[in-house]
C-alpha cells in the first residue's frame, strides 16, 4: 500500500452543492473562507504546501515555510491560505501572490501583508492516513496537534446553528458558512454532499453589449452598466447559466464595434450587440467593484437600458 504522505498522494474532498442555510444537530459548522484551498504535509523541519492542483507554492509563501515550528505530530492538514487585511480575508491579495514569480515582490508582498493557513482538517497523523475517522474526531485530533500563532489558526465550528452563523458571516461581509456531517469521511477529489455551503450572492442587473464562443458550445456573455456620466463601463463575463439563445429570443442587432469607449482586454474576439437587452446576474457580493463567481438568471424585459447603473 502507497504511503499518501511520501508520494503526496492527497488531494482535497470538494463541496458538492449549494443550498440555503439550516439548522441540524447532525451537522458542525464553519465560516468559509475566501482563499487558496490548500494542503500542507508537515514533517520535522519542513513544511510543503500544495495547492488543489497539487503544485508546490512555497514559494509563493515564504512566510508559511516554518509553520512547521507550530505542528507537534507528522500530518497533513487541509485548510485555507488567506490574507486577512483589516481581519476580514482579502482574496485578491492572495489571488495576486499565488501568480508571482518575482522573489523580491514576493518577498515585499510577505512583509507588508502576511498570508495565514486556516486548518479544518487533518487527513494525515504520525504514519497513518486517517480518511476513515470521523470528521468530529478527525476535528479533535486536529486540536491537540497546532498550537495557533499569527501564521497558523485552526477553522472554529459550532454545532447544530447554521442559520445564525450565517446571518452573523453576512453582518462581518464574509464570504459564507459550510455545514459538514459529523460522522462524515473524507474521500479524495470527491465532490460531496456531506459538505454543504451557504454563500451570500447578490443579484444585479447588466446590460447585454455581446458574446463570445468558447468551447464546448459554451458562450460569455458580455456585461456593461453605465456609471453618473452616463458613459457605459464594462463590467466584466458571465458563463455560467449563459444561453446565447436566450439572447437571440430577443433579436439582437449586431454591431461593428465595441459598445464601449474601447475593446476592454481579453475582448477581441467578441461579437458586439447593441446595448439593448437588460439581464440579471447573481453574483458573490464584494468591495472591490467587480462580480465574483457570476450566474447569468435570465433576460429582464420589465427594466430600461438606462436604469442599469453601477452602484
Amino acid at each position: 500500500m502507497s504511503n499518501i504522505f511520501d508520494n503526496r498522494e492527497a488531494r482535497a474532498m470538494l463541496i458538492a452543492e449549494q443550498q440555503k442555510p439550516f439548522n441540524d444537530e447532525n451537522y458542525i459548522y464553519e465560516i468559509k473562507f475566501d482563499g487558496i484551498r490548500s494542503l500542507l504535509y508537515i514533517d520535522n523541519n519542513i513544511v510543503d504546501i500544495r495547492n488543489k492542483r497539487n503544485k508546490q507554492i512555497n514559494a509563493q509563501f515564504p512566510e508559511l515555510c516554518n509553520i512547521y515550528n507550530q505542528v507537534k505530530e507528522k500530518c497533513i492538514l487541509d485548510g485555507e491560505i488567506i490574507v486577512p487585511i483589516n481581519g476580514k480575508p482579502d482574496f485578491y491579495k492572495v489571488q495576486k501572490r499565488v501568480m508571482m514569480s518575482n522573489l523580491f515582490k514576493i518577498e515585499t508582498s510577505s512583509k507588508a501583508h502576511p498570508a495565514m493557513f486556516i486548518a479544518y482538517d487533518i487527513l494525515y497523523y504520525k504514519n497513518n492516513d486517517i480518511l476513515d475517522m470521523p470528521l468530529i474526531k478527525r476535528k479533535e485530533l486536529l486540536n491537540s496537534v497546532i498550537n495557533e500563532n499569527q501564521y497558523i489558526s485552526i477553522s472554529r465550528t459550532i454545532d447544530t446553528n447554521g442559520i445564525e452563523l450565517f446571518n452573523l458571516t453576512k453582518q462581518q461581509n464574509l464570504e459564507g458558512v459550510v455545514a459538514k456531517k459529523k460522522d462524515s469521511k473524507y474521500f479524495f477529489s470527491k465532490r460531496s454532499k456531506n459538505w454543504i455551503k451557504f454563500k451570500h450572492m447578490s443579484d444585479e442587473d447588466f446590460i447585454i453589449c455581446g458574446y463570445i464562443k468558447k468551447s464546448n458550445n459554451m458562450f460569455s456573455l458580455v456585461l456593461g452598466q453605465f456609471n453618473s456620466d452616463n458613459v457605459l463601463k464594462y463590467k466584466g463575463h458571465v458563463t455560467l447559466g449563459s444561453s446565447i439563445k436566450k439572447i437571440m429570443d430577443h433579436n439582437p442587432t449586431i454591431i461593428e464595434n465595441s459598445p464601449f469607449l474601447f475593446t476592454p482586454k481579453g475582448n477581441e474576439n467578441a461579437i458586439w450587440i447593441e446595448p439593448k437587452i437588460v439581464g440579471t446576474v447573481e453574483y458573490m457580493a464584494n468591495d472591490k467593484n467587480t462580480i465574483r463567481q457570476p450566474v447569468f438568471k435570465g433576460v429582464r424585459n420589465d427594466k430600461l437600458v438606462i436604469e442599469c447603473r453601477e452602484s
